[in-house]
């Protein structure tokens, strides 16, 4: 019994002569800041490791975001507004050059490899641009390389300078042009790069369609300059600068310049693109489905702009 006046340790409710009484331990609020610091530091991982895998091309764009879908073959590749832009220039440059749609395989899958299909101004040492080329390397100065018409040509140039690069396997001949340290890296990315050189090539009709909320202003004149830059097409702009046609000399160039309108009518403020008797036309929000009109029975491309349209869905070149 505790003396008279004395409380009983209530660890030791019998008050025990010569047991010390021991003030009572409470790990519950330091395990509680741990586990609020664990949890800070995952979320950041989570959030960090979606940035990096966004940034590096593993991850597509979410149904949520403004995005281009292409379909060739029975298989499908998603890329944002971006990629998509750049995709137009590298492929649009092999069609300008009359190269077979491998050529624009070979270079997607590079592109996809060294840069996320991004025109990035830093990169390992010196390396810069699309293809992340070196003006070390003889590739060309600082302010060529990060234009992306002349990263596609000097790109495309060194390319058909490789003995067997319409037939040998796409990933040997990247490596042979790049001559980076990861030889085999651009293999995870042949599929997604067939898919995208097959539809901005022409080769399949009707493959591409984007999807974004807000467009950018009507510029006719724009999207002109950009299929002669790309393609070297000349497309005429009517006087109101409402509508471009563009004809194309064969089948598969008429639809690469369809393509090339679809990819880029975010910027261009595009309403309806219309080949023979395919049509695409913007919905907000939506991935427009290509649907069937009467026949023009031409390979005339006819694209018609929005009068109304404000904001900027992607960035120029």
């Amino acid at each position: 019994m505790s003396a008279p006046g004395q409380l009983s340790d209530p660890e030791d409710p019998y008050g025990l002569p010569g047991r010390a009484r021991r003030p009572r331990r409470s790990g519950r609020t330091g395990c509680g800041i741990a586990a609020g610091v664990l949890v800070l530091l995952v979320a950041v991982a989570l959030v960090g490791g979606l940035v990096w895998l966004r940034t590096n091309e593993y991850i597509q764009p979410t149904p949520f975001e403004p995005r281009c879908r292409l379909v060739a073959g029975g298989n499908t590749t998603v890329l944002d507004l971006e990629q998509a832009h750049y995709a137009g220039i590298i492929v649009g440059r092999a069609v300008a050059r009359g190269l077979p749609a491998r050529a624009g395989s070979i270079a997607m899958a590079t592109a996809y490899q060294e840069s996320g299909i991004r025109n990035l101004d830093y990169g390992d040492r010196d390396s810069v641009g699309l293809f992340q080329q070196r003006p070390s390397q003889g590739w060309g100065t600082r302010a060529q390389i990060l234009d992306p018409y002349y990263a596609s040509d000097a790109f495309y140039t060194s390319l058909l300078k490789v003995s067997d690069w319409e037939t040998g396997d796409i990933t040997t001949v990247a490596q042979t042009v790049q001559k980076s340290g990861h030889p085999e890296a651009y293999r995870k990315h042949e599929q997604n790069a067939r898919v995208i050189a097959s539809v901005l090539s022409g080769q399949t009709s009707a493959g591409v369609t984007c999807g974004y909320s807000t467009p950018g202003a009507a510029d006719a004149a724009g999207l002109a300059t950009s299929m002669h830059q790309a393609l070297g097409v000349t497309a005429k702009v009517s006087g109101d600068g409402r509508t471009l046609t563009a004809t194309g000399t064969s089948d598969a160039q008429a639809w690469a310049i369809a393509s090339h309108a679809v990819i880029n009518a975010s910027s261009s403020g595009v309403d309806k693109v219309t080949l023979a008797d395919r049509q695409w036309q913007w919905a907000a929000g939506k991935l427009p489905e290509w649907t069937t009109v009467a026949s023009t029975g031409s390979r005339t491309v006819t694209v018609t702009f929005l009068t109304a349209a404000s904001g900027s869905a992607t960035p120029g070149a």
